[in-house]
C-alpha cells in the first residue's frame, strides 16, 4: 500500500527519501511541491529527475480527502463535506472578507466536550484527524480558490486559518501542533503564526503549549461569566474551573507577552448569560486576572433540536458597550453562512 506524503514532517519526509536511496536535500524540493506549488501529480514535478519520480510514484501518494457535498451560502461562505479513505466525514468552511479570509478546520470527527449549545456536540467523538487531514482541508480550500502557488500574505484570499471547526484541538494536540507547524513552514503554504488562531474549550494542561510549542493566538470558548453557568452548557467546566483556564491563559501570555491579545469567545444565550449582572461578574473576572483580552460576542446560530435562543439585539449591544466601557474590545460577530448551516456551533457530519 503507498504511503501518504502529506502530513509528514519535513524530517520524515527526509528519512522516506533515504529509505529509497536517494539524497535527503531532495525533501526540500519535494516539500516545495507539495505544500508550495500544491502539485499532487509526481510527473510534473520538472527539477526532479525521472528515476526519482518514478520511485516516488511507485512508493507515495499524494491526494486530498473526497469532496462530498461543496454548498455556497449567499453571503459566499463556502462549506465542504470531506469524506477520508475510512469513510469518515468532517466539514471545512471558508468564511471570506473583502480582501482576505479563514479557513476554519476540524480536528475530530465529532467531539467529546459536549457544549449544549453546539450541534457538533450532539455528534459522539469518533477519532481524531491525523495531521495530513487536517492540513488538506486547507489544500482543499487553496484547489478551489486556485491559490497555487502559495502567495504572498498580502495577496492572498485565504489569509487566515481558525481552528475552531469539529472536535476540540488540545484533545488532539500532536496531531494538531504537526498540522499547524506545517501550514506556518516558510519554504510551503507558510501562513503566518499571527494569521492562526486555535481555539479550546479551555483544556488547561495544553494550554501554556499553545504558546511554548506553536507561537499561535489563543481563543478560549468562556461563554460563562461563572462556573454554575458555564458547567451547565460546557460540561468541560467540571473538570477544568474557569480560574484554572485563566491561571493557564496568565502562563501563555507570559510566553507571548501582553501584546497578544487572548480572545474569549462569548456565545449571546437569551436570558442564560447576556443581563447586566452577567457582563459585570465578567469583567470583574478579567481584572483579578489581569489579562489582555479582548472579546468576541457571538450571536446563537439556532440548529435543529436545541433550545436556546439567541440574544436580543439590545442585549447584544448592551454588554458589547458594557465591556467596552472597561476597556475591552467586544465586537459582535456577524454570522455568515447561516443558510448552509456553516456559522459558528453549527457544524456536523453526519446528516449533513
Amino acid at each position: 500500500m503507498k504511503k501518504e506524503l502529506i502530513g509528514l514532517s519535513k524530517e520524515e519526509l527526509s528519512e522516506e527519501l533515504t529509505l529509497i536511496g536517494e539524497k535527503p536535500f531532495r525533501a526540500k524540493q519535494l516539500w516545495q511541491w507539495i505544500y508550495f506549488r500544491g502539485e499532487t501529480d509526481f510527473d510534473k514535478m520538472s527539477n526532479l529527475s525521472k528515476d526519482l519520480r518514478a520511485k516516488l510514484k511507485e512508493n507515495y501518494t499524494i491526494s486530498r480527502p473526497k469532496i462530498v457535498t461543496e454548498q455556497l451560502s449567499s453571503d459566499k461562505t463556502r462549506k465542504w463535506l470531506l469524506e477520508f479513505a475510512d469513510e469518515q466525514r468532517i466539514e471545512t468552511v471558508y468564511i471570506p472578507e473583502e480582501d482576505r479570509g479563514a479557513v476554519c478546520i476540524s480536528t475530530q470527527v465529532g467531539c467529546a466536550v459536549g457544549c449544549k449549545f453546539c450541534h457538533t456536540g450532539s455528534q459522539k467523538i469518533t477519532r481524531n484527524l491525523t495531521a495530513g487531514e487536517i492540513v488538506a482541508q486547507f489544500m482543499v480550500a487553496r484547489d478551489a480558490y486556485g491559490e497555487w502557488p502559495s502567495p504572498t500574505n498580502e495577496t492572498r484570499f485565504l489569509s487566515n486559518i481558525v481552528v475552531m471547526g469539529m472536535g476540540e484541538p488540545l484533545h488532539n494536540k500532536e496531531e494538531v501542533f504537526k498540522a499547524l507547524k506545517i501550514l506556518s513552514d516558510g519554504d510551503g503554504i507558510a501562513i503566518s503564526k499571527r494569521r492562526i488562531t486555535l481555539s479550546t474549550s479551555g483544556i488547561v494542561p495544553h494550554i501554556e503549549s499553545v504558546a511554548s510549542e506553536l507561537g499561535v493566538k489563543l481563543a478560549i470558548s468562556l461563554h460563562a461569566p461563572n462556573n454554575e453557568k458555564r458547567s451547565q452548557i460546557m460540561p468541560i467546566n467540571n473538570r477544568y474551573k474557569i480560574e484554572e483556564v485563566l491561571s493557564a491563559c496568565q502562563k501563555y501570555q507570559a510566553i507571548m507577552g501582553m501584546s497578544r491579545m487572548i480572545t474569549f469567545e462569548y456565545l449571546m444565550l437569551d436570558h442564560f448569560n447576556d443581563t447586566m449582572d452577567d457582563v459585570k461578574e465578567l469583567i470583574s473576572l478579567m481584572k483579578k486576572f489581569k489579562l489582555g483580552a479582548k472579546f468576541n460576542l457571538i450571536p446563537f446560530n439556532p440548529w435543529p433540536g436545541c433550545d436556546f435562543k439567541p440574544s436580543s439585539n439590545n442585549r447584544v449591544h448592551a454588554f458589547s458597550k458594557a465591556l467596552e466601557s472597561a476597556g475591552y474590545e467586544a465586537p459582535i460577530r456577524v454570522a455568515r453562512g447561516q443558510d448552509i448551516l456553516a456559522a459558528c456551533g453549527q457544524l456536523k457530519s453526519k446528516n449533513s
